[in-house]
């Protein structure tokens, strides 16, 4: 009866996680095609010496040959895909404006490397004239951060091909483009937030509140005092106009903020013709659709995971954890908790520096940050281990314990079988969570995310990479597992799963939530950085979530199998995921010639195969040894039940 029951929940857990893709999917593609009155497609082209980049196009309805509408070419910033410009495609589309929404060379989809040609910039511009619907005297450019100095090279490049722009936590220049004058580029207006992380990397200014007085915005003005927010400089008509405005937010944040939008909007209904008004502001329903969308994907995890459990060829992994009281005492656990929370954050910068320094682009490790943070999690991973052996022998003789309390062995001991399966288990939790995507990608054109955390969809090209990153940080996570069902397992007056799941979500991420609030508490200030590492601390918001997340589903797992097996590959699997789909390549694989087919469509067709047929050789040798049995769930449930 408790078999029956547990199934039952289960099947219902999945149930409302698919009604959530489909719910949150739904409401997104509603949102983004302005409820069926824009039409939005993925598309490519072919730009700077055949390579590929990739774009999402909103075009509203009726725009044609005979009906041209005016356009805008927006762009991401760096480590970010063409999604992050939702915010802006809708409200501009649902206002009459064409919107391609680019992925950067070695973003999203778009062939590598990172920071090429222009950054895809004068590729796409010229791309976007090329549809006949495209009013092509009334064309404008927007992009945040990284994707401004893209729109920046396509003025440059087109100098004629455009009329207005607006730069969202950006500047003029970066390196490729020449640096802004009082009439390049033409029409700009700057929205940078009070928070702005890359205030000397943009402007020249040590703080973000000392942007306007500084003297690369005062040139850019045309004055020689601090520039007024909100007041517009030159003229629009003849092409110098100049306009800065400070939402108060940082530099993710302006992709996430009404204030931002409404600051393009506005801009682009002053300087270019033929688009209208629309009433407020419906993007961030689209946001919300895309997270229970998310919500979704993750619950689908723990209730196919389940489901697999249950089912007699992976019976042997239905084993009872180790009873929490034997694992350490409350003041163990507390300084467990401690050193969980304080390692990673107080290493996060020095060891991701360092995994970008001595781990630079390769065709092995193509991502930079990629590396870095795939440095950091083994660094820390070495430190749990090393504490961990030490609190081991220096207190065995008090608690005795055994490779079975660590998780990494059941009662008949270590068997790679065990291991085997406890794969399998893993790849089908998140293969399925991986096929919902796939189904919200091809009904309603949207991914799982929310601000910037994200789940991408991954082409061949970034499979491979997957393969690559997933092994090292599935020894981080083998070696977390080791620690955080040990001596990290919650034994409060009130124990058992839900309790650890819960004290588990928290240790892991609060490190790296106080080291974010403490590196911005002087900006928020007035200040800068206490670190001075711009892009690492914005890098560091998703893992908030990502760390919890990992937290319910390492403990869950441990609970359902006894080791920590399948929670530490579900875990690797869900991070190397995120991680190598939301960031950059700064290899470019199109220069070993006939090798990307290989990358893109046979490996991972080989790894396909190989994983189906090692599942039937197990099903096959279970069956001649007579490994099925069925597990009382009851006595499981009992036996990992535990007081202080």
């Amino acid at each position: 009866m408790t078999t029956i029951k547990s199934s039952v929940r289960l099947w219902a857990v999945l149930a409302i996680a698919f009604g959530l893709v489909l719910l949150g999917g739904g409401l997104a593609a509603w949102t983004q095609t302005a409820g069926g009155t824009v039409q939005v497609r993925d598309t490519s082209f072919v730009g700077t010496d055949g390579h590929i980049i990739a774009a999402k196009l909103y075009v509203p309805n009726g725009a044609s040959s005979k009906n041209k509408v005016p356009a805008i070419l927006a762009v991401h910033g760096y480590i970010n895909t063409n999604e992050t410009q939702d915010a802006f495609a809708i409200e501009l589309s649902r206002r009459g404006y064409a919107v391609l929404a680019i992925d950067q060379y070695g973003h999203g989809n778009s062939d590598p490397a990172a920071f090429y040609a222009g950054y895809g910039g004068p590729a796409a511009l010229a791309y976007l004239r090329t549809f006949d619907f495209v009013d092509l005297n009334n064309i404008g450019l927007e992009g945040h951060s990284m994707g401004g100095w893209t729109v920046v090279s396509a003025a440059a490049a087109f100098p004629d091909g455009y009329k207005s722009m607006v730069l969202e936590g950006s500047s003029v220049g970066g390196g490729v483009a020449p640096d802004g004058t009082t009439t390049f580029p033409k029409n700009v207006k700057v929205v940078y937030g009070t928070w702005e992380q890359f205030s000397q990397l943009m402007w020249n200014v040590p703080a973000p509140s000392q942007m306007q007085s500084g003297s690369k915005l005062e040139k850019f003005f045309g004055t020689d005092t601090p520039v007024k927010a909100g007041t517009v400089y030159g003229s629009i008509a003849d092409g110098t106009a100049r306009e800065v405005v400070r939402p108060v937010t940082d530099h993710p944040g302006l992709t996430f903020n009404p204030d931002a939008v409404n600051q393009a909007v506005t801009w682009f209904a002053k300087t270019l013709q033929g688009g209208h008004s629309a009433p407020g502001q419906v993007w961030w329903l689209k946001e919300l659709g895309t997270l229970l969308a998310f919500i979704g994907g993750i619950l689908s995890i723990f209730a196919v995971g389940g489901l697999l459990l249950r089912a007699p060829f992976f019976a042997t992994l239905r084993v009872s954890a180790p009873i929490a009281a034997a694992t350490g005492s409350r003041r163990g656990w507390w300084i467990g908790a401690l050193l969980t929370a304080g390692i990673p954050a107080l290493t996060f910068y020095w060891f991701n520096d360092f995994g970008a320094q001595y781990v630079p682009a390769s065709a092995l490790f193509p991502q930079n940050l990629s590396s870095g943070i795939m440095i950091w999690a083994l660094f820390n991973g070495l430190i749990g281990l090393a504490i961990l052996i030490v609190t081991h022998f220096v207190t065995r003789r008090s608690t005795k314990k055994q490779a079975r309390d660590y998780g990494f062995t059941n009662a008949a001991g270590f068997s790679w079988p065990v291991v085997g399966k406890s794969a399998l288990v893993a790849f089908g939790s998140v293969g399925f969570a991986y096929l919902l995507l796939v189904i919200s990608d091809w009904l309603f054109k949207t991914d799982f995310r929310i601000y910037i955390l994200q789940l991408h969809i991954l082409n061949g090209m970034h499979f491979v990479m997957f393969l690559v990153y997933l092994i090292p940080f599935t020894i981080f996570f083998l070696m977390l597992g080791a620690g955080l069902h040990n001596t990290g397992r919650w034994i409060g007056r009130k124990g058992g799963v839900r309790s650890e799941m819960i004290a588990a979500a928290i240790v892991l991420p609060i490190g790296i939530l106080v080291m974010i609030l403490v590196d911005m508490a002087p900006l928020v200030a007035g200040g800068s950085l206490l670190s001075g590492q711009s892009l690492l601390v914005i890098v560091a918001y998703p893992f908030v979530p990502v760390l919890a997340i990992i937290g319910l589903l390492m403990t869950y797992f441990f609970h359902k199998t006894g080791l920590v097996y399948v929670g530490a590959f579900v875990s690797a699997l869900v991070v190397t995921w995120n991680v190598v789909g939301g960031q950059a390549e700064q290899f470019d694989f199109t220069e070993w010639g006939g090798i990307p087919q290989f990358v893109r469509v046979i490996l991972p067709v080989i790894v396909g195969l190989a994983f189906i047929v090692g599942a039937l050789v197990w099903r096959s040798r279970a069956r001649k040894a007579g490994n099925y049995y069925e597990v009382d769930d009851a006595a499981v449930g009992a036996s990992t039940e535990s007081k202080s």
